[in-house]
């Protein structure tokens, strides 16, 4: 790591949401992240000694595997958790959770539906706590989508990117990206499935060129990134999920949609897909689609991230 990324003063070396960042700090994130990816198998193993706890309260492949892989890779060691594995599924609170963790391993990463839950547990812990994804914010997947896009149409910023689909929690973190990396952001969503207003106002507030629309071609124009992601979770019932493919079924990433961006323009999402519904096959299997260098790079981006935290 360069001197550019600060360690605090005092407390753990949280890594909760891309807006706690100053720009220079995500930027030697980025950098630590190639050169990771470019060294991989002759690294230092700057991490050996240490143990990082993952726990799953929402099921998962990539956020599992890069995190445990990249940990591995480190040096240092995982133990993976559920909600059926621990007494915080059964009752017993964050605050002794945070405490108990905090004297057994170096280190928590969180996968949860609850944002407050993630605040929580990085207020009492006593070691970093890295968020693996939360109903409001995915700041990992976004780190690696920074590193992917760059390596396939140069620095970001300046450039413009199109969101298309759900103003989801990847959408959100899009949002912070944005503000600090300085590129221009387009969202189309329809209404009803709108970006959270509390992060677009802070990003109006940061002076971030991001703006909502309901009109995904004006969001895609000459975009040399159009970003989307699924529009169906496994927690919707029956009567949500018909009704939100009603809504979001006219944004779906289509050939035609993707004719509209800038030239060489990529195609992103976050996986798992669904062929057919946010995009079709022919544009996520397609010549545009960088998806599986995405995956790959949240190896990457985490080793960084982990490495900041817990090194």
């Amino acid at each position: 790591m360069s001197a550019v990324l600060e360690m605090p003063a005092t407390g753990p070396r949280h890594f909760l949401d891309i807006k706690d960042f100053s720009s220079a700090e995500l930027r030697d994130l980025i950098t630590e992240a190639a050169r990771l990816k470019r060294s991989r198998g002759a690294g230092k193993k700057p991490l050996a000694g240490k143990t990082l706890a993952m726990i799953f309260e929402k099921p998962s492949t990539r956020t599992r595997i890069s995190f445990e892989v990249a940990m591995r890779e480190l040096g240092g060691d995982v133990i993976v958790l559920s909600s059926r594995d621990m007494q915080l599924g059964r009752g017993e609170t964050v605050y002794d959770t945070a405490h108990v963790l905090s004297r057994y391993v170096h280190g928590i990463m969180l996968r949860t539906d609850s944002a407050a839950k993630l605040h929580d547990l990085a207020t009492h812990a006593s070691i970093p706590v890295i968020n693996g994804l939360t109903e409001l914010t995915h700041p990992c997947q976004v780190m690696a989508d920074v590193l992917t896009f760059e390596e396939h149409c140069g620095p970001i910023a300046g450039q413009i990117v199109a969101w298309v689909g759900d103003g989801n929690n990847v959408a959100a973190s899009w949002i912070e990206a944005a503000a600090k990396f300085g590129f221009t952001l387009r969202l189309a969503c329809p209404d009803g499935y709108k970006p959270n207003a509390k992060i677009l106002a802070w990003a109006k507030r940061e002076g971030a060129d991001v703006s909502v629309t309901t009109d995904p071609i004006a969001a895609v124009q000459d975009a040399k990134c159009v970003v989307t992601d699924a529009w169906l979770s496994m927690a919707d019932a029956e009567e949500e999920s018909m009704a939100r493919a009603l809504a979001l079924a006219p944004y779906q990433v289509t050939p035609a949609l993707m004719a509209q961006a800038a030239k060489g323009a990529i195609f992103m999402h976050c996986l798992p897909a669904h062929r057919g519904e946010e995009m079709t096959a022919d544009v996520i299997d397609g010549p545009a689609s960088v998806v599986f260098d995405e995956a790959e790079n949240r190896l990457h981006a985490q080793k960084a991230i982990l490495a900041w935290c817990l090194g």
